[in-house]
């Protein structure tokens, strides 16, 4: 097909088939391409000005359609899956640190790579700080221009690669390594050499070092700090014409290494907590404006405890997600930790490749300015995990730091060392939401009630 033009010049009248739908011809063919007639492709036309007759080529008709299925294949190649959502545009509205010079610094650089892909960008920062927005709005916007690029976690590609072994593997090895090899744009998220294995290192280096020496366009995005960094690496990101470092935010050290608030609770605010719903009977309806009012008073000068106790999805969350955010809001120091990433992050610490401390990183959640902690339930059945709990939060009820506890748990099923505190009215105050879970459907409620 080299050579073939296909413009809508050269390819009107071109095509001898018939009309798809021949019979019923008038209103129904009106918008049938007269080109085409329907078909969807004609005979080329040489520069010479003579028909091919023996080949056919899309119609111009088709462009659109091509371009649709187009945007698919790139959008399937580029592996994004759920992160297709994010675009510079939701990127500029930020979340945590959106305007500090960091992310604005990092922000313009995104949207200059993304432009005009060469050399390296690598975004550095902790968990949270924006890195992998920025890094799928390069590729979704590289994509809206027709653009090919390949997007993959470095635990998902290392994951990848030891499945294609297996003898039931879709994809074989050498396949997929040189895919992630040779892309036009690769962008690498959550990278790190330091304390892999030494067949992931290979892996990892062999791919980078490719890469590099073919000067071919990459987005690297790290919680490492540059001057952690394997020595080879940062040998290279040293090289200012070939790569550019922006960090956003503290890149992870040897202190606490969690973001203020998870990514996917930044949109709780009190803004949009509806207290008002409509399908509840009016004690329940009540019952819920008062958490939210409640919540909303510590939000602004956060004293004592709040546990906020009910069924799942009653809205417990969105409301300490909502204290959360006001917070940051205010430039406030605030830290919401779910109660089981909360207690994975206290055992990898104990790991002998552990680059933070544990002492360190436990001390600092312990005496933080406002800690929040979401779901708190069966994490705690072990001994260890009892253990860790009840010395936090035995060490924040002496200190009187304020905090705010959810937990679907009926007070009686909480331990009683723990509830002697939570409990305690000279701390703080237990608020049961009646609500249930907001996605119950109306009628069926309504059926409960007149049952």
């Amino acid at each position: 097909m080299t050579g073939t033009s296909t413009s809508k010049a050269d390819s009107d009248t071109l095509s001898d088939a018939s009309p798809r739908n021949a019979e019923g011809a008038g209103a129904a063919n009106e918008h049938v391409c007269p080109a085409c007639h329907g078909a969807g492709f004609v005979h080329p036309v040489s520069p010479s000005g003579v028909v091919d007759y023996s080949r056919v080529v899309p119609c111009h008709c088709q462009a659109p359609v091509l371009e649709r299925e187009r945007k698919g294949w790139l959008q399937r190649y580029s592996n994004l899956g759920y992160l297709a959502h994010h675009t510079f545009e939701s990127a500029r509205k930020g979340g945590r640190g959106a305007n500090s010079d960091g992310y604005t610094a990092a922000y313009d650089a995104a949207r200059g790579f993304a432009e005009s892909p060469e050399g390296w960008l690598v975004l550095v920062g902790p968990l949270g700080c924006g890195k992998t927005r920025l890094a799928c709005a390069i590729a979704n916007e590289r994509i809206a221009h027709g653009r090919s690029v390949f997007y993959v976690s470095t635990p998902d590609l290392l994951d990848h690669l030891r499945g294609t072994y297996s003898p039931g593997s879709e994809i074989r090895y050498d396949e997929l390594f040189e895919q992630v090899r040779n892309a036009p744009l690769l962008i690498l998220d959550d990278v790190e050499l330091e304390g892999s294995t030494p067949w992931a290192r290979e892996k990892l280096e062999q791919i980078l070092n490719h890469r590099f020496n073919l000067k071919l366009p990459t987005v690297l995005a790290t919680d490492v700090s540059p001057d952690d960094m394997d020595e080879r690496l940062g040998a290279r990101l040293a090289q200012s014409e070939m790569s550019r470092v922006c960090v956003l935010g503290k890149p992870r050290g040897n202190g606490l290494d969690v973001p203020e608030l998870p990514e996917g609770l930044r949109e709780h605010t009190f803004e949009n907590f509806d207290y008002l719903r409509v399908e509840l009977p009016a004690e329940e309806r009540q019952n819920l404006e008062m958490a939210y009012v409640l919540a909303k008073e510590f939000a602004e000068q956060p004293e004592g405890w709040i546990v906020f106790q009910g069924l799942n999805g009653c809205g417990k969350t969105h409301l300490a997600a909502a204290i959360a955010n006001y917070r940051i809001a205010s430039q406030e120091p605030v830290l919401f930790l779910v109660v089981s990433d909360l207690l994975d992050y206290l055992r990898s610490a104990f790991g002998p490749e552990s680059r933070v401390s544990y002492s360190k990183s436990f001390e600092e959640i312990k005496k933080h300015p406002l800690l929040i902690l979401d779901d708190y339930g069966e994490q705690g059945s072990t001994p260890w995990a009892r253990s860790k709990l009840f010395q936090l939060m035995n060490y924040r009820y002496n200190a009187r730091l304020p905090m705010v506890l959810t937990t679907a748990l009926a007070l009686d099923d909480i331990e009683p060392r723990v509830i002697a505190r939570l409990a305690d009215p000279r701390v703080g105050t237990v608020f049961n939401i009646m609500a249930p879970h907001y996605n119950l459907d109306v009628y069926e409620r309504r059926n409960e009630r007149s049952s």
